[in-house]
């Protein structure tokens, strides 16, 4: 199997992640804010959730279905987050999903971390499309896709049923035509 790949931006390394992330992703991810906002992060979030994690995200890369990244901080080789993408290999696109530990908000940082993966994903994995969901209750997930130049493609009303409740959804979209314009 190839190594993962390693992103560098001005503040950040996105790398695989690993087990010495895991006293941090716990301490972040067992956030009740975080979890109502994502749709696969449980709160309270434990040890076991991140080791179930960790071995999801290499699988998932073994497979050729996820690149998962671990969001490290450069300045102190903290975890603080992951992006990822999962990929639909027969449609040539993959879904964008994030998180970031709640002191990191506000900070441009998973704006920098979306570049770099929408960088990787058109220029190294020659995807044709990325997309990403959020929920309509967290628009600050929003502004982040728009920063980075994705279009707003779709509402979809009532997506998920979480816990007995239906949540709806914004969906946003970049093609690789579009993402070749807006470099230029």
């Amino acid at each position: 199997m190839k190594a993962f790949p390693q992103l560098t931006t001005d503040r950040l390394i996105l790398r695989r992640v690993a087990t010495e992330d895991i006293p941090a992703m716990v301490k972040y991810a067992n956030n009740r804010r975080i979890s109502e906002n994502t749709l696969t992060l449980p709160y309270p979030y434990t040890i076991d959730d991140a080791v179930n994690w960790i071995s999801f995200s290499i699988q998932g890369y073994r497979s050729g279905e996820r690149y998962i990244f671990a969001i490290i901080l450069r300045e102190s080789n903290e975890f603080i987050g992951a992006i990822g993408l999962h990929v639909k290999q027969e449609h040539n696109k993959a879904e964008i999903g994030f998180w970031l530990g709640e002191p990191f908000w506000n900070k441009g940082l998973m704006s920098e971390a979306l570049q770099a993966v929408l960088d990787y994903g058109f220029n190294t994995l020659h995807f044709n499309k990325l997309f990403a969901n959020h929920f309509i209750e967290n628009p600050a997930s929003g502004k982040v896709l728009q920063k980075a130049g994705m279009i707003q493609e779709a509402v979809l009303k009532d997506e998920y049923r979480i816990k007995g409740k239906y949540r709806s959804v914004i969906q946003y979209r970049l093609t690789e035509a579009e993402y070749q314009a807006l470099r230029q």
